[in-house]
């Protein structure tokens, strides 16, 4: 809920004027431009295409998935641009909002949730889409159904220590301080008086990365279980 709020008043912020779009855009047409002259990024039919922030719809989580990938993809970039307004005096009536918001992004507790809902989205995009079309194919279905469980299960079994090694790479990329695993949880921007005291591996890995896992996995079993599948695949 945190985190989605966020994501929510970034796009409210970015998206309120064509001017901050522009801006956007701008800084990251730059930003593709310097990466191709130091040999970082490579230049080809199809690669480094424009990106914007579209506003993602509520019952479409596909379109989550988009917003969180260009929000991955474009970070140093939506950074810059908030900067830049969070200092310009004709947005000084925004200014707390706006560095409330650059605040929050650069926590490692927006950056963790980042990454985790992008992998969790991208591994049920798929089945997303296939369950949004108007012509379904049910054996199709039921097979994405199957591989969305393998992923997520296996993600929960095998998947933590890559995962952490990502959110870690990608916090030192960009200068975010990385929690020691033994340290007390410290919540960003909110008072610790309504959590309980725990270690940042207890909060981030038990309650956040395998609590949410969990969910997803008890929910995909509950909407599709074992007899139901063999049902809709014996009926197609």
């Amino acid at each position: 809920k945190w985190f989605f709020d966020h994501v929510s008043y970034l796009l409210n912020i970015v998206g309120v004027s064509c001017k901050r779009h522009d801006m956007l855009r701008d800084v990251r047409a730059q930003k593709v431009l310097e990466a191709l002259e130091m040999g970082e990024i490579e230049s080809g039919s199809g690669l480094n295409q424009e990106m914007g922030l579209a506003r993602p719809g509520d019952t479409r989580w596909g379109s989550h998935f988009r917003t969180i990938l260009h929000i991955i993809t474009m970070y140093p970039t939506i950074l810059e641009v908030l900067d830049t307004i969070g200092k310009d005096p004709s947005q000084s009536g925004e200014w707390t909002r706006i560095r409330a918001v650059a605040f929050a992004l650069e926590s490692y507790d927006f950056v963790f949730n980042l990454h985790l809902m992008l992998v969790i989205l991208g591994h049920t995009n798929e089945l997303s889409q296939s369950l949004q079309k108007r012509d379904q194919d049910i054996v199709n279905a039921m097979a994405l159904v199957s591989l969305a469980k393998n992923k997520m299960r296996h993600m929960r079994s095998h998947g933590w220590e890559e995962f952490l090694a990502k959110v870690t790479l990608f916090c030192n990329k960009h200068g975010i301080e990385v929690p020691t695993p033994e340290d007390n949880y410290v919540p960003h921007g909110r008072s610790p008086r309504y959590y309980e005291v725990q270690t940042n591996d207890d909060h981030y890995r038990r309650e956040v990365y395998l609590g949410i896992l969990d969910q997803i996995i008890q929910e995909l079993d509950n909407r599709f279980d074992e007899v139901n599948m063999e049902l809709l695949i014996c009926m197609s």
